[in-house]
């Protein structure tokens, strides 16, 4: 009796592995224990940096912030501290892009707050 191997699922998973790493470099693209190894780190890699990325915006908010708050005479962190005693629910998301783009409602914030 032959011997049954369920070829139709076992090679539609190495496909989708294959297709996954299609235009990776050399054999990292095209042979399949390679491209498994490569697809699983990167995979790995996706995974985490979508966690530094919050990280790195926010630090970039932070930083837009502080550049903005300077030229009025504060500190980021005194600015911050008279924001929440103030009691103004403004992320800092919000707050960096009133520093880039809208200086003028960024300087009434910053007026209202001292």
């Amino acid at each position: 009796m032959p011997r049954s191997v369920n070829h139709v699922a076992s090679k539609a998973r190495r496909k989708k592995i294959l297709r996954l790493t299609k235009g990776y470099w050399g054999a990292r693209g095209n042979v399949l224990t390679i491209a498994k190894n490569t697809l699983e780190k990167g995979l790995v890699y996706a995974y985490r940096d979508r966690k530094n990325k919050k990280r790195n915006m926010r630090a970039l908010w932070i930083q837009r912030i502080n550049a903005g708050v300077r030229e009025h005479g504060l500190s980021y962190s005194e600015f911050i501290g008279k924001l929440n005693a103030k009691g103004l629910k403004l992320n800092r998301k919000v707050l960096a892009d009133l520093a880039m783009n809208h200086p003028e409602a960024f300087t009434a914030v910053i007026n209202q707050v001292k």
